[in-house]
């Protein structure tokens, strides 16, 4: 029902996540992160919020993302209706799939990054997200974007999109959380429009004297 990408920077230690599904709030059920921890993207038939909260706290206590997943999916009997992906703060993986998801599904990892995604049109969906990261320009959100983009161009969600989200973490500056809740034209496009605004402008520069994690008492000078 959803596809997701989660990704870190080398150059500049942000991380990040972004997510489309054909159904409602995707940011809300799917995308979880901290600068202490990592990210994680918990999606599927029956999608757990509480395993995406989990994941974080087994790699803020020093667990790998693969041992993380495997602990958290491992403890839930409903783990077949369940999907997980996690990305500690080294840029490395762990996934999960559970089998009673609807096909087509998957996950592909790649060097810091991991995609995936379930009810796909095809699996192709995750090679072009992961070919369009790599080649794209910009900054990490712009990076994710580009991913997403590139999924709906290979059939994205085999039912169409309603909602698209973008999580992206830095210690030296301020969150940057954008959701499409509900959008039935394009709310990927509705996403790039509103990074645009959050990213330039008057707004972005006021994000400049907000706290940070580095920085928690940070004031416009």
């Amino acid at each position: 029902m959803t596809f997701s990408i989660l990704a870190r920077d080398p150059l500049s230690g942000a991380i990040g996540g972004a997510a489309a599904t054909g159904s409602l709030c995707v940011g809300g059920w799917v995308l979880r992160g901290h600068v202490s921890a990592g990210m994680s993207a918990s999606q599927g038939a029956a999608p757990s919020t509480i395993w995406g909260e989990e994941v974080l706290t087994a790699m803020h206590d020093g667990a790998s993302a693969a041992d993380a997943v495997e602990q958290i999916s491992a403890a839930d009997d409903g783990r077949a209706y369940r999907q997980l992906t996690a990305l500690d703060l080294f840029g490395q993986t762990g996934e999960f799939t559970g089998a009673s998801n609807e096909p087509e599904k998957g996950s592909l990892a790649f060097h810091q990054g991991i995609v995936a995604g379930n009810l796909l049109a095809s699996t192709d969906v995750l090679d072009a997200m992961v070919d369009r990261f790599a080649e794209a320009e910009g900054g990490l959100g712009d990076r994710l974007l580009a991913s997403l983009r590139a999924a709906t161009q290979m059939g994205g969600d085999s039912r169409g999109l309603l909602s698209a989200a973008l999580l992206v973490l830095h210690p030296d500056k301020p969150p940057l959380s954008l959701r499409i809740d509900y959008d039935p034209d394009n709310p990927i496009a509705a996403l790039e429009h509103l990074y645009g605004k959050a990213t330039t402008g008057a707004y972005s520069r006021w994000t400049e004297q907000v706290p940070t994690p580095n920085d928690r008492e940070r004031i416009l000078d």
